[in-house]
């Protein structure tokens, strides 16, 4: 699986070059090499791709439920035989160690288990009837068409994770991959769905841009589901315009989550699950936290030991098996995060490590002493850079994740397991894990707050609800008396 190999659009089964004037050049984000280029899809491609899907469904759906399975089972069994080769694709096209990689197919291989599982799950339900002899039905039926636009960090899970399930109730997908993941976002996924047997059309990638087709993806009137992972800035755009159609949205938008400290908690082990939650992927992640909260009286412990584990971290090539930060996504990431940390010391903040900058990667830092109105702990970082704010008591530490970016939630370090579920329960929202880390634990975690719509709780019931809908039918039985 080359990255020329993959660098087409694939259509109705066919793997072909995009009929744009212009091509998508995939780098990679720690030496520069170029990868592969991809000559865009046209907005006629995008509608080919969504006419093949919306052909080939009206089948799928009637297909058994135990086929659709299959279909599953052998995407990940071949998942499983080509991790090696998916392991190096991942690190060249994102630029994440192999510790990173490894972790994103291990996930693609549980979700794709967890999907074949929900092929065989309840499609009907009945319900009472208040007039004799009547019966009521429920039937779960596939919405028929998903359009997935996916995102450059984790993209094979982000991709995968829409497009599993969606075949696995009966739909088809069109899948949009970002132009910095061309090939994990789409090509990969639907190699492997290909070799796997799925039907041709159910499963279709346009690799493109919005600067080429616009609205298209979109607006396009056969997808009756948009799936869309990205920023709140996009996500916003994608709701409105599909809003205004009465298309049905899965939104997976930016935000971060949080390391909060509570006195009691270990610090050795708080100290590992925010190393983790910081940088891994250089924060690349949903879920890294932007910022560690920490209980007054265990700041300057805490903060030692934080400063040291970050200083211990090696930077350089994520080929390396020893290096645990790698590059930023491009040059445009890595000047933004420096500018970043140059403006929050200049405002007063310290930084008791601060690695350089080499290119596209930025070496880790921990910043204090930040100003409560910086305007640092008021957005998404998405980098290597660790905030650390004190707070004095639950109720400070509450105010504090509240009013800021931390929609998903995050961990909560105590002695005491209960009192770390109150204190989840009092915030605003998301996912809290309890003394543990912020990363997802398998398909079924179910993450995500009011601040970010459905998104992470795609896996499981949550997909079903996404990507079926309810048809009644209502039967008579016996001789019905009407009234006129």
């Amino acid at each position: 699986m080359s990255f020329n190999e993959l660098a087409h659009q694939y259509i109705d089964g066919e793997w072909l070059t995009g009929g744009g004037s212009w091509d998508i050049i995939d780098f990679n984000p720690y030496d520069g090499e170029k990868l592969c280029s991809v000559t865009v899809a046209t907005a006629a491609e995008v509608d080919l791709a969504y006419r093949a899907a919306e052909r080939a469904q009206r089948e799928w759906a009637t297909a058994h439920p135990y086929e659709r399975r299959a279909v599953l089972e052998r995407a990940e069994c071949l998942v499983g035989e080509r991790t090696e080769a998916i392991v190096e694709l991942l690190v060249d096209e994102l630029g994440g160690n192999r510790f990173r990689a490894e972790c994103e197919v291990r996930a693609v291989r549980a979700l794709l288990r967890e999907a074949a599982a929900q092929a065989l799950a309840p499609a009907a339900r009945l319900l009472p009837a208040a007039v004799d002899g009547k019966e009521n039905r429920l039937h779960r039926l596939p919405v028929g068409v998903i359009g997935v636009i996916s995102t450059y960090h984790f993209p094979f899970l982000v991709t995968m994770k829409s497009v599993a399930f969606a075949l696995a109730l009966g739909n088809a997908a069109v899948v949009k991959p970002h132009q910095e993941a061309p090939v994990a976002g789409g090509p990969l996924v639907a190699r492997i769905f290909e070799d796997a047997g799925l039907p041709a059309g159910l499963l279709n990638v346009t690799v493109t841009d919005s600067a080429e087709i616009g609205d298209a993806f979109i607006e396009h009137p056969v997808p009756r589901v948009i799936s869309f992972t990205g920023s709140d800035r996009v996500g916003r755009k994608v709701a409105a315009t599909a809003a205004g159609l009465f298309k049905r949205t899965v939104l997976e938008l930016s935000g971060s989550s949080a390391v909060v400290v509570l006195d009691d908690a270990d610090t050795d082990r708080a100290v590992r699950s925010a190393v983790q939650a910081l940088f891994l992927h250089q924060g690349q992640v949903g879920a890294a936290a932007n910022r560690v909260l920490v209980d007054r009286s265990l700041e300057r412990e805490f903060t030692g030991r934080l400063t040291a584990a970050v200083a211990a971290l090696k930077t350089g090539d994520p080929r390396d098996p020893e290096v645990h930060i790698g590059p930023v996504v491009n040059g445009s990431q890595a000047d933004a995060l420096t500018a970043l940390v140059d403006e929050a010391l200049a405002r007063g903040a310290t930084a008791p490590v601060r690695g350089r900058t080499r290119g596209n990667v930025v070496g880790p830092a921990v910043l204090t002493g930040l100003p409560e109105d910086s305007p640092l702990l008021g957005q998404e970082v998405f980098g290597p850079v660790a905030l650390v704010v004190p707070f004095d008591g639950e109720p400070d530490a509450v105010r504090i994740l509240d009013g800021g970016v931390c929609g998903r939630g995050g961990v909560v370090h105590t002695a005491d397991v209960e009192r770390g579920v109150r204190f989840a329960r009092r915030t605003g929202g998301g996912t809290f894990h309890i003394s543990a880390s912020t990363a997802r634990d398998g398909p079924p975690s179910a993450d995500g707050g009011p601040e970010v719509p459905v998104a992470e709780r795609l896996p499981g019931e949550a997909a079903v609800d996404a990507f079926t809908t309810w048809r009644w039918v209502s039967i008579q039985h016996g001789r019905t008396a009407f009234p006129f």
